[in-house]
C-alpha cells in the first residue's frame, strides 16, 4: 500500500462544502487527522489495540508497556518492530521482551480495545497501580519558574505541526526546568500522545525524568497522571480541566498537578511546592 507523505505524517485530505460567514457555500480540500487501530502483540501474542493516529508506532507501544508495567529498564525490551504482514497494512507492531521480564498474556486480557478518546479505562485495580510504581521522592527538590511555566503551552503549540493543519489532534511534550523540550508528540488521542514521549525517552535510555514536566494539551485524566508518574515525572500541567482522580492520585503519589494553563492564569491542584512563585 502506497501512503502519501501526508498519510504518513498521520493527516488525510477530502473535499468539503464550507459554508462562509457570509452565507455563501464553497468547496474546498480539508485535512483530517487519521484514526486507525494499532495491535499490540508480546512474542506475536496480542494484548492490546489502540485507536491511535499512525507515526511513531514504536513509542507508542514502548510507552504503553511502560505505563502499564510490563517493563521497567530499556533492557526488558528486547525487540520491538511493526509487523511484515500484507494484510496489517502497517497497523500491527511486535514486541519481543527480555527472557528476564515476566509476562503471564493471560493478565493482559483485561486491555482490550484502547479508545481515542479515554484511554484504558478498564483498570482492574486502582490500588495495584500505586504499588507498580513508587510516589516522587521528596527528597528531590526542584522547582520550576512561575514565567517558564507560562510560556510551556506556546513552546507546545509551536511543535504541533499537525493541529495547525487539521484542528483535530491533540499533543504532549516533555520538557525540563528551563522550559526547553525533550520531545513533544501528536497524537488523536491524549493517552497515545504521552505513551509516544515517554516512550521515546525510555528507549532512548532518559528514565526516569525526574527534573521535568509533561505538558497535555487537553484534559488531565488519571491515566496522563498515572502514565507520568510511570515515567519518573514530578509535574504534570494540562491546557484543560484535570478529574477528580487525578486530583486524588497525584496527591497521594507526590506530584504537581496543574490544569487550565492558559497564560496569565494557571490552577495548582496538588503540590505548590514545585511552583516557584514569582
Amino acid at each position: 500500500m502506497h501512503l502519501s507523505d501526508a498519510e504518513r505524517q498521520g493527516i488525510g485530505a477530502g473535499t468539503v462544502i464550507r459554508r462562509k460567514e457570509s452565507g455563501r457555500h464553497e468547496c474546498v480540500t480539508d485535512e483530517v487527522v487519521i484514526e486507525e487501530p494499532l495491535e499490540i502483540r508480546i512474542g506475536g501474542e496480542a494484548v492490546a489495540t489502540t485507536m491511535r493516529t499512525p507515526g511513531n508506532d514504536e513509542e507508542l507501544a514502548a510507552g504503553f508497556l511502560l505505563s502499564e508495567g510490563i517493563v521497567r529498564t530499556r533492557p526488558d525490551l528486547r525487540t520491538i518492530a511493526s509487523c511484515a504482514l500484507p494484510a496489517s497494512l502497517g497497523n500491527v507492531i511486535n514486541i519481543e521482551l527480555a527472557p528476564t521480564v515476566k509476562f503471564a498474556p493471560a493478565a493482559a486480557q483485561r486491555f482490550g480495545t484502547i479508545s481515542t478518546s479515554c484511554g484504558l479505562c478498564g483498570k482492574t485495580s486502582i490500588e495495584s497501580i500505586r504499588q507498580q510504581f513508587p510516589p516522587i521522592d521528596p527528597a528531590i527538590s526542584l522547582q520550576i519558574p512561575e514565567a517558564t511555566l507560562l510560556e510551556l503551552p506556546n513552546h507546545l503549540r509551536s511543535s504541533q505541526s499537525n493541529f495547525a493543519r487539521t484542528g483535530g489532534i491533540h499533543a504532549a511534550g516533555i520538557f525540563d526546568l528551563l522550559g526547553k523540550p525533550l520531545v513533544v508528540r501528536e497524537d488523536i488521542g491524549r493517552h497515545n500522545g504521552v505513551d509516544k514521549a515517554i516512550g521515546r525517552a525510555f528507549l532512548d535510555g532518559l528514565l526516569p525524568l525526574s527534573h521535568h514536566v509533561l505538558v497535555v494539551s487537553g484534559r488531565s485524566s488519571f491515566e496522563i497522571v498515572q502514565k507520568a508518574l510511570a515515567a519518573g515525572i514530578p509535574i504534570v500541567a494540562a491546557v484543560s480541566a484535570p478529574s477528580s482522580l487525578a486530583v486524588n492520585f497525584a496527591r497521594e503519589c507526590g506530584q504537581t498537578l496543574i490544569g487550565f494553563l492558559r497564560p496569565p492564569t494557571f490552577n495548582v491542584y496538588s503540590h505548590i511546592e514545585r511552583v516557584a512563585m514569582e
